[in-house]
């Protein structure tokens, strides 16, 4: 679609390739020719040097701002602008109008960046009163605090400071979200290092709980600070046992930093009223209950793969929970989708199917979703902004439409090419983000548990630009935003990979692949996806390397949910006449290569061959 200024920019770019490119990494270049040019331009007389630069820069600045703004980046920032306040209720009554305008010092969390900070007490106190209502003394907890600042507090009501252990110093991130733990206890039982909390006694009560947040940032890793954590944790903890009612808590932190998504959520957040660094949040005590209930990391399962019964939860219509996939950009992964929706059935989850699809998936195969089970939803595509064109990741923001499906309080997202086994509809207990680990202290986005949340998505949407995936896709990005997230057992997303050559380890994860009745919850297709290969063998032994995702028992694992598909949908996994010459490809490099499994010399008797 055209769009007013889009042939001038088209121009301009042509012309100067290459010279515009981030304008605030890169010098604008421009020749004398091109400053001419402007200068005498329908018979204005030759403007002096510094009136053509304006003139110039004038021009670039109104052409990069219509490249940088197409159609669809303008359609994204419209849906940023049509953002809600947050939740307000009750007022809190002025206690001292006098006193405005106390100095506070930031403390020992924040030496490195010690400064002084000006309280508006007055501001403060109307800022708070949008969320509670005390027609008495309010009761004020410090978490963080010295206790000789808890005086300036007075201006607002009773104020204690609440003390607890610091948490050992040598205790670094990895130790509480490591790469491997021993989930099946081979060895010895995961244990995490001790994270002190404060001790509340059940008679205390709170009103409010104000929290100072240490904040390295921009320092390299500081969203992965231990003691921030611990801060975090301590005052979810007197926010619990601290509540008058059990349902809301007010919380107000100090931070140059925003509070960690994982616990103070999104949409609990009151619009600050103009005050930096201040947040102030009003708090579901249950939600918090939840998460501080779990392990202080991923150093321990947040569930065990044992002992969850095979017979679906009896439906709540209190709990709207469904399963979701999504596809964009090509029609290549359909038939995963079709095979994902028959083995979730099969698992005898009743829950809700949700596909998200974009316009690339045309009306046909939509067709064959739906007659699968899936609720197909059209969204429009999410630009990956620092991908290169048509590479593999251009798009994969898209996923963060999940957040939009606030008509159900919790998701399971399923990559399509993953295949469930057993049930899974236990993990509908489980909080925003639950997923099994990938490397490092990172998790794995093919499978997680979300809490859709229109705000959640516009903040996601708002700093695509700002935050730096670790490895450019989806999953680096929701792993630099919710980096408190809590394991579940890989038995929920089983890698289809050999790590090694090691023959122990072959024979391992094939009767893990092949158990009747299954083993695992979930296998994680990788590699060259089952349906685009011929049915009589893996076709990732053909190809170098693809090599260590290749299993023959998985793969004819997939095949057998296939072949319990209704029969109409089986044409939606016929092979593409491409897919067919790539095959035959690889088939003949592998021979050249003289593999020694000899899979290149096996006879093809899939009738989609022919098809």
């Amino acid at each position: 679609m055209k769009y007013k200024g889009q042939a001038s920019v088209n121009s301009f770019v042509q012309a100067y390739k290459g010279q515009v490119d981030r304008l605030n990494d890169k010098y604008l270049k421009y020749s004398p020719e091109m400053l001419r040019q402007v200068g005498t331009t329908r018979g204005c007389r030759p403007l002096g040097t510094r009136t053509r630069l304006i003139v110039l820069l004038l021009f670039m600045a109104a052409c990069t701002s219509r490249m940088f703004f197409t159609p669809s980046s303008l359609d994204l920032e419209k849906e940023l602008r049509n953002s809600t306040q947050g939740e307000r209720y009750g007022k809190v009554r002025w206690r001292d109008p006098e006193k405005v305008g106390v100095i506070m010092e930031r403390g020992l969390a924040e030496k490195k960046n010690q400064q002084n900070r000006v309280i508006n007490w007055r501001r403060l106190n109307s800022m708070i009163g949008s969320v509670i209502n005390i027609t008495q003394g309010m009761k004020i907890a410090l978490v963080n605090f010295e206790e000789e600042e808890a005086q300036q507090w007075e201006a607002l009501g009773e104020s204690t400071v609440i003390s607890f252990e610091r948490v050992d110093e040598d205790v670094a991130w990895t130790d509480l979200f490591p790469e491997w733990i021993d989930e099946e206890e081979q060895y010895s039982t995961p244990v995490c290092p001790t994270m002190p909390m404060p001790e509340i006694s059940n008679e205390t009560k709170f009103d409010l709980v104000v929290t100072r947040l240490p904040c390295r940032k921009p320092e390299q890793g500081w969203s992965r600070d231990v003691l921030r954590l611990q801060i975090h944790l301590a005052s979810a903890n007197v926010a619990v046992r601290a509540s008058r009612d059990g349902k809301k808590m007010a919380m107000l932190f100090f931070s140059s930093c925003s509070p960690m998504p994982d616990l103070f959520r999104c949409e609990d957040f009151v619009k600050d009223q103009g005050m930096d660094a201040v947040w102030l949040y009003a708090s579901d005590v249950k939600k918090l209950a939840q998460k501080i209930s779990l392990p202080v990391g991923s150093c321990e399962l947040a569930v065990s793969w044992k002992d969850h019964p095979e017979t679906p939860q009896v439906l709540n219509p209190e709990r709207r929970e469904a399963y979701a996939t999504i596809l964009h950009s090509s029609e290549f992964y359909v038939c995963g989708a079709i095979a994902l929706a028959q083995s979730i059935r099969m698992s005898g989850s009743t829950k809700d199917l949700i596909i998200l699809v974009d316009k690339k998936v045309g009306e046909e195969k939509r067709e064959g979703l739906r007659a699968a089970g899936w609720q197909v939803r059209e969204i429009r595509r999410i630009r990956n902004p620092r991908a290169e064109k048509d590479s593999y990741n251009e798009w994969n923001y898209s996923k963060f439409r999940l957040w939009q499906l606030t008509d159900y309080d919790k998701i399971i997202f399923i990559d399509s090419d993953l295949l469930i086994l057993r049930n899974l509809d236990f993990l509908f207990d489980l909080p925003e983000i639950s997923a099994t680990g990938n490397s490092r202290f990172v998790f794995n986005s093919g499978m997680m548990v979300i809490e859709p949340s229109n705000c959640t998505f516009r903040f996601l949407l708002r700093h695509r630009r700002d935050i730096i995936s670790y490895n450019g896709g989806d999953q680096g990005y929701l792993n630099e935003v919710f980096t408190w997230w809590h394991r579940i057992p890989r038995r929920m997303n089983y890698l289809k990979h050999f790590w090694s050559n090691d023959t122990e380890e072959y024979e391992m994860k094939t009767s893990l692949f092949g158990a009747d009745p299954p083993e695992l919850y979930v296998l994680h297709y990788l590699g060259i996806k089952p349906w685009l290969c011929y049915r009589d063998y893996d076709c990732n032994w053909n190809v170098e390397n693809q090599r260590a995702y290749a299993s023959n028992v998985a793969h004819s694992r997939w095949w057998k949910v296939h072949d319990n598909m209704p029969r109409e949908l089986h044409k939606f996994c016929l092979v593409p006449a491409v897919q067919k010459e790539i095959l035959e490809w690889d088939r003949m490099q592998a021979q050249i290569s003289g593999f020694p499994d000899q899979h290149w010399k096996l006879n093809i008797t899939d009738p989609r061959l022919n098809l």
